[in-house]
């Protein structure tokens, strides 16, 4: 009825790992029927610190078959089992990987003694194997060996279903219950509160550091996703083992929430996030006064402290907006930089006259700039979504009562929460500007 298992490894991750041992105890839930351990060649050498914590050397490993070699066995002992193991879905992932590389589909229902345990005897103070077989007066010999652990966990689950465990395991193996692909140290009370609404969620460390932060539709759908199906990579096992806490923040429509997780990724710089973290060379056109007293226009890398009077991802865009100035205004080009050329005392324009001029192109550049209001019912209540871009540029975001009609901007920037632009952001309005006219709303100042 019940294989219950333990394993151990050359590394924490199945595709670049081996295992070097597997002890399987069969258990009917009353007695046990019988157990299998074997010493198994990784085919990788085995590190110096799992040597020490294992006590398996590489020439223990050496001497012992390669698991294709013993694949046939694990899998004719774990069919038709429940799988059971404490962590499951390491020792899982393990097993499930080289038995598939050894040609054989195994997909069991599986139990996890850590998260039973939880429920069984909840207030302990931490639910590792050690801890928990300590706390509950359970032999361990030879911990951290597979046959040891797995005796120890064989132990566990008879006390779990002495603590009327029955119950739980049929809760646990039901279908619709999500709790056995959750990663270990993240608490199935926070997946479950999450709500079915469109939002930004944060995974946390250990520390409470956010490590990663994703836009969703559906909150608790998408956080769920992350957890489903067999990647045995390195980078995502470690992701799964470094999730202790989710939170998360509603937004009105998954165009906000899409947002607002760049604006979060911007602010937070998350370690697995990857996407939205390039570099991002921007220019812009600055305006300002020399020492001759002229008005001058300048293309230079955005700055910190230093707001343009427009910005550009590329510097041709820069540039060919500076040139269509210069053209339309008559300005000269070497006072805005497009011209190499020094001009001689005698060759300078008016100067009244021409900071007039560039004046003018400044008010007409500014004046090309929409201000517009995107205005669409909220996913959720009586309320609608709005999202405000002044003069070209994105100001903020909030939630407003049904019945606004706010078409003075000062009013309604009183009621939205101002977040900074960047250029995910900036391209993502754009796009769903042009692809939603209908939701516009164009304002005057």
């Amino acid at each position: 009825m019940y294989a219950i298992v333990d394993i151990e490894t050359s590394g924490s991750h199945p595709s670049d790992n081996g295992i070097t041992e597997i002890a399987i105890v069969l258990y009917n839930g009353e007695e046990v029927e019988g157990r299998y351990e074997t010493l198994i060649n990784p085919g990788c050498p085995i590190p110096p610190f799992v040597v020490q914590l294992t006590g398996i050397t590489n020439e223990m490993a050496e001497a012992a078959p390669a698991f294709n070699e013993v694949a046939h066995k694990i899998f004719n002992l774990l069919s038709n089992r429940i799988f059971i193991a404490h962590n499951v879905n390491f020792d899982y992932s393990f097993i499930k990987y080289h038995l598939r590389e050894a040609g054989y589909e195994w997909t069991p229902k599986k139990l996890c003694t850590l998260k039973l345990s939880r429920k069984a005897f909840p207030g302990l103070p931490k639910y590792g194997l050690g801890h928990i077989c300590r706390a509950l007066d359970i032999p361990v010999q030879n911990r951290h060996r597979a046959g040891g652990d797995a005796n120890a966990t064989a132990i566990l689950f008879d006390k779990i279903l002495k603590a009327g465990g029955e119950k739980l395991i049929k809760d646990f193996l039901k279908k619709e219950n999500r709790e056995q692909i959750l990663p270990p140290n993240l608490p199935n009370e926070q997946v479950n509160g999450l709500p079915y609404v469109p939002g930004v969620y944060y995974f946390h460390d250990s520390k409470d550091k956010v490590i990663y932060v994703g836009k969703a539709k559906n909150l608790k759908q998408r956080v769920v996703s992350h957890f489903t199906g067999l990647n045995a990579g390195k980078k995502r096992q470690e992701f799964l083992r470094n999730i202790y806490s989710v939170t998360y923040k509603e937004c009105p429509t998954e165009f906000t929430a899409c947002i607002l997780e760049s604006i979060e990724i911007k602010r937070l710089w998350p370690i697995y996030n990857i996407s939205q973290k390039g570099f991002e060379q921007l220019y812009g056109i600055y305006s300002f006064e020399d020492n001759r007293g002229f008005q001058r226009l300048a293309i230079d890398k955005k700055r910190k402290y230093f707001e343009p009077i427009v910005s550009f991802n590329l510097f041709t865009d820069a540039h060919r907006m500076l040139w269509k100035l210069v053209k339309e205004h008559e300005l000269h080009p070497t006072l805005c930089f497009l011209d190499k050329t020094a001009i001689k005392d005698d060759g300078y324009p008016e100067k009244e006259d021409y900071n007039s001029k560039v004046q003018n192109a400044l008010a007409d550049m500014q004046a090309k700039m929409d201000t517009y209001a995107i205005f669409e019912p909220a996913d959720f209540g009586k309320k609608y979504s709005c999202v405000l871009v002044e003069k070209g540029k994105f100001y903020g975001m909030g939630l407003l009562p049904e019945n606004t009609n706010f078409t003075n901007i000062n009013k309604l920037k009183e009621r939205l929460t101002n977040y900074p632009e960047n250029e995910v952001v900036k391209s993502m309005i754009r796009s769903y500007a042009q692809k939603h006219p209908s939701k516009l709303l164009m304002m005057n100042d």
